[in-house]
């Protein structure tokens, strides 16, 4: 990769030294940004069935904040979203520097989490939570009667040089979403979850999704999107089996990045090879579908970074918004190769 940066470079040079105007209009065309790459994951969304008591959890128990509520209908959120009769109430939360949304389809109303969802499903998508105290935040869901999926917080061994030292604990929302909440040794994780600081629930790190194939995913979120890889790791044993709560787990974990914003995290189950496909028929109004908003200076631009076939389109192409309720003027409802749904948006 440097040799090649650094062959590119002396072509640029050479071509300025040699061909005057034409040579710069090749630098400038080399720095020029890119529109289409997205610039920020905005914020993990999903959709709950009871907004009031989805709100009073994210608020009242991991101390969440809320910014905005709003409620909307009519043709141009109706193609957005790709629902008929659509009427949405979508609130967000804050958390630190990071938000969430939480999106109840008042009508029509989408089917439940499968109360047999596993977390090698690829339909499985959590947001994790970063705490300054495991113990404390583990006895705080405690004290409020969290449901588990995990068997118990857990600590990730030494031998793993890239996760070893992390304390992590998955649990359910009032839906039954995977949530996770993570504890960052001293040598991991971003400067900031370091700071000192008398909160408990500091942050979201990443929203991490169940891939069938990394590589595969790597064409749509790094190549497609623009987000560039921050880490990679193999992770298995006792500790993860019991944190994922899957026998036998052997996971290939992905971490990307764009330049602001909570990362995307690829688990790409090794094993075991049991994990079930999203179901075919599964709607943007199913509580399952989760969507990851994410943010580009032109959706037309980034739309076109996708080759071929490579897009599966929920919304009819990029659906531009009469008001800004939502937090964005235009946008466009896609689908990785897995099923998750990626919200492209302009601000």
């Amino acid at each position: 990769m440097n040799f090649v940066r650094a062959v590119s470079s002396s072509v640029v040079a050479l071509a300025l030294l040699a061909g005057g105007a034409t040579g710069r209009s090749a630098i400038a065309a080399r720095n020029a940004p890119d529109p289409g790459r997205v610039t920020a994951v905005d914020a993990p969304a999903i959709v709950v069935e009871d907004m009031d008591r989805s709100v009073a959890f994210f608020t009242g128990v991991l101390t969440f904040e809320k910014v905005s509520d709003v409620e909307v209908d009519g043709d141009e959120y109706e193609r957005l979203h790709g629902v008929f009769g659509l009427r949405l109430r979508a609130v967000r939360l804050r958390l630190g520097d990071e938000s969430l949304d939480l999106l109840d389809f008042i009508a029509p109303e989408g089917r439940p989490v499968p109360v047999d969802s596993r977390s090698n499903d690829r339909w499985f998508q959590h947001v994790a939570i970063i705490v300054s105290d495991m113990d404390a935040a583990y006895a705080r869901l405690r004290a409020h009667n969290v449901r588990h999926a995990s068997s118990g917080p857990q600590r990730l061994p030494d031998w793993n040089p890239n996760a070893g030292g992390i304390e992590a604990f998955y649990f359910k929302d009032p839906d039954g979403h995977a949530l996770e909440i993570l504890e960052f040794p001293p040598d991991k994780g971003a400067p900031k979850w370091r700071r000192p600081t008398n909160r408990l629930f500091l942050g979201i790190d990443h929203t991490a999704i169940v891939v069938g194939d990394t590589e595969t995913s790597l064409k749509f979120y790094r190549d497609g999107l623009g987000l560039e890889i921050a880490g990679q790791s193999e992770n298995h044993g006792i500790e993860q089996e019991r944190l994922n709560n899957v026998f036998g787990a052997r996971l290939r974990i992905t971490a990307l990045r764009a330049a602001s914003g909570p990362g995307v995290e690829f688990l790409d189950y090794l094993a075991p090879g049991d994990g079930r496909a999203a179901p075919a028929d599964t709607r943007p109004n199913d509580l399952i579908a989760w969507q990851t908003r994410v943010v580009t200076g032109s959706v037309a631009a980034t739309l076109k970074r996708f080759p071929g076939r490579m897009l599966a389109f929920v919304s009819p192409g990029a659906v531009r918004l009469a008001d800004s309720r939502m937090g964005y003027r235009q946008g466009t409802l896609v689908r990785d190769p897995d099923g998750h749904a990626v919200m492209i948006v302009e601000k």
